[in-house]
């Protein structure tokens, strides 16, 4: 009989050893309560040691927790229907809190952050969901954290995953992203064209300065041209160079050019000349000598 009782004894001290002994790990805390009544601190990782029936233990993870937001539906201030996905970053700070003043600190935060992206969704415009992400996310982050921190929950970090676009808004986006190219391709052609008129104009300015210039960009041309296997040399004739041979002309061959230009294309013919001893009679006609090149280019240009 003292055998059994010894057995007895020995086996009810080890079930209460063992419902007194618990193990926490390195990530969590152990928040006791006694009698329903939560004690005061936390117990550390390792082997705890708590009173058998009048004590429970309740062990509440410290790691950082990621929950991810479902997409929700909503409205821009510009009145654009998207669809707004984010992850949430968070831990807990204080297990005493997170165990006495919130029943499921998990599902409170995650509801609180569904609430929130709704909410930023509503008060953004779509350029700043699309480009400015990084403020919204800030500004997502302080509006959960307000309400998370008195349940013991730091909010760590809240990103926006990704933005779902109806087809004919991104058909719209499209062709404003096509014409903003279009427009800049056009700008870039006409300031590349509005430089080239000013460096032609500076050339002008030296060739009007040295004509000859104008002959030397002339063989210049005619040698690049030629550089091809071509049969046949096109030899353009500026009209620049007609004005330099009017301003090299002389006034008196000017005046006769034009008037040899203004005069018949087929003049009278001479009166026959009488026959003398060898000298030319006083009425016999005189051809007049022929104008120069300069001359009838002249009297062409005026025609």
């Amino acid at each position: 009989m003292t055998i059994y009782v010894l057995i007895a004894v020995m086996t009810l001290a080890l079930v209460l050893l063992g419902s007194s002994v618990r193990v926490i790990t390195q990530f969590e805390r152990g928040v006791v309560f006694r009698f329903g009544r939560v004690r005061p601190g936390t117990r550390g990782p390792g082997l705890a040691l708590i009173a058998p029936v009048a004590d429970r233990l309740q062990k509440v993870n410290m790691q950082i927790i990621t929950q991810p937001v479902p997409a929700q539906d909503g409205i821009t201030r510009d009145n654009v229907t998207v669809r707004v996905d984010a992850v949430l970053y968070y831990r807990v700070v204080d297990p005493v809190r997170v165990a006495v003043d919130v029943q499921d600190y998990g599902s409170a935060v995650l509801q609180v952050a569904q609430a929130s992206l709704r909410s930023i969704i509503g008060k953004s415009e779509l350029d700043d969901l699309l480009s400015n992400r990084e403020r919204l996310n800030q500004g997502l982050e302080l509006m959960i954290d307000n309400p998370a921190v008195g349940w013991g929950v730091h909010i760590d970090r809240v990103e926006i995953k990704d933005v779902a676009l109806p087809e004919s808004m991104k058909r719209s986006m499209s062709r404003q992203a096509e014409a903003e190219r279009e427009r800049r391709s056009r700008v870039i052609t006409a300031d590349g064209e509005l430089q080239a008129s000013r460096k032609l104009a500076e050339a002008a300015e030296v060739m009007a300065e040295h004509p000859a210039a104008l002959q030397l960009r002339l063989l210049q041309t005619v040698v690049e041209v030629a550089a091809e296997k071509n049969s046949t040399l096109v030899l353009p004739f500026p009209v620049e160079l007609l004005r330099f041979l009017e301003r090299a002309t002389p006034p008196e061959t000017t005046t006769a050019a034009s008037t040899a230009a203004t005069a018949p294309s087929e003049p009278a013919p001479p009166t026959a000349p009488a026959r003398t001893n060898g000298a030319v009679p006083a009425g016999r006609a005189v051809y007049p000598a022929a104008p120069d090149a300069a001359a009838v280019a002249h009297a062409v240009a005026e025609r």
